[in-house]
C-alpha cells in the first residue's frame, strides 16, 4: 500500500486520464505559450495529498514530451481537476518525478 505524500509507481493509461489531459491542454498551451498539435497521456503516476496529485508523461509530437501535475481535490470540495504545473523538455524515456 503507497503511504500518504508518496508517489505510486507508472501506470498505463485509463480513459479517464486521457479525459483529464484533455482538459488541461488548453491550460497547458498558456503556460508554455506553445501550441501542441498532439496531446497525449502515455503513463502516469499518482501521489495522495489531501487529494490526489496526477503526474502525467504527455506526448507533444515528435520526440517531445512534457509532464503535466493536475491536483484532483476531495470529492468533498466539489472540484473539477487543476492545473498545477508543466516540465517542458521531457523525453520518452524520462521518468516521472514529482515536480
Amino acid at each position: 500500500m503507497m503511504q500518504p505524500g508518496g508517489l505510486g509507481d507508472a501506470q498505463h493509461v485509463t480513459v479517464d486520464i486521457q479525459k483529464i489531459c484533455d482538459t488541461m491542454k488548453s491550460k497547458a498551451e498558456q503556460r508554455t505559450c506553445k501550441k501542441y498539435g498532439v496531446f497525449v497521456a502515455k503513463l502516469y503516476k499518482v501521489q495522495v495529498v489531501a487529494g490526489t496529485n496526477y503526474f502525467i508523461k504527455v506526448h507533444v509530437g515528435g520526440d517531445d514530451y512534457v509532464h503535466i501535475c493536475v491536483l484532483q481535490t476531495l470529492p468533498r470540495q466539489g472540484q473539477g481537476p487543476e492545473f498545477v504545473s508543466i516540465k517542458e523538455h521531457m523525453k520518452k524515456d524520462d521518468e516521472i518525478l514529482p515536480f
